[in-house]
């Protein structure tokens, strides 16, 4: 089992100074500039798309990534630039996702065959942090089982490292919110994973028990 904790290449590390750049580039885009706009689609699009594997899962980050842009370039001749434009794009790539949820509620959860084609395969550092797809697959499964609005925040802070006021903005959520579902969040994953330990220490014993009363049986 893995433990829940963010990854240093999680970690955004974009400094004010490329911020200011960025937010540069979507006013200059927002006048007509398409040279600027590429710019801006290769400058955040990373962040995206990060953002949005975490949020849904890697299969839908794509879809979700060009939704995204689709929306940005309606969006964009009205950006103000009352946030950094990564703020801005970042809670474009929320509502899409929160729209792919009210539309998508029937969506099967993956069958156990899927989950075990996924662990075979090599995952992307980037999706992962570099951890394994078992690692993966095993935290992913934990933040599923989080509410939205917690696990947004614990992604948004702890995994892709925004402080609690970009993630307030994101989310349009005052601070103190954001902190309060964190904390929950990171209360119930602790639940989970003293739970799932609890059964791997009972069944670890049991198959101790199964083992020792078969040698038994086998010497009498």
């Amino acid at each position: 089992m893995s433990n829940f904790s963010p990854s240093p290449a999680g970690r955004h590390g974009h400094t004010a100074e490329v911020d200011a750049h960025v937010t540069d580039l979507a006013l200059r885009a927002a006048r007509g500039d398409k040279g600027a706009l590429n710019e801006f689609i290769s400058a955040t699009h990373d962040d995206v798309w990060r953002l949005l594997a975490h949020l849904a899962d890697p299969d839908q980050a794509d879809d979700l990534t060009q939704e995204t842009y689709l929306r940005v370039l309606s969006a964009l001749p009205r950006f103000a630039a009352r946030s950094t434009a990564r703020t801005w794009i970042l809670s474009l790539a929320r509502r899409v996702w929160v729209d792919s949820i009210r539309h998508d509620m029937a969506r099967p959860r993956k069958s156990a065959a899927e989950w075990e084609d996924a662990a075979g395969d090599t995952p992307a550092a980037e999706t992962t942090g570099g951890s394994s797809w078992v690692e993966w697959l095993d935290t992913q499964d934990m933040l599923n089982s989080l509410e939205p609005d917690r696990r947004e925040a614990l992604i948004l802070t702890q995994m892709l490292g925004y402080t609690y006021a970009e993630a307030a903005k994101i989310a349009n959520v005052r601070t103190g919110t954001i902190r309060s579902r964190v904390a929950r969040a990171r209360a119930e994953l602790v639940d989970m994973q003293q739970a799932q330990q609890a059964r791997q220490e009972r069944q670890q014993a049991e198959a101790t028990g199964t083992t020792r009363l078969g040698r038994r049986l086998w010497q009498a």
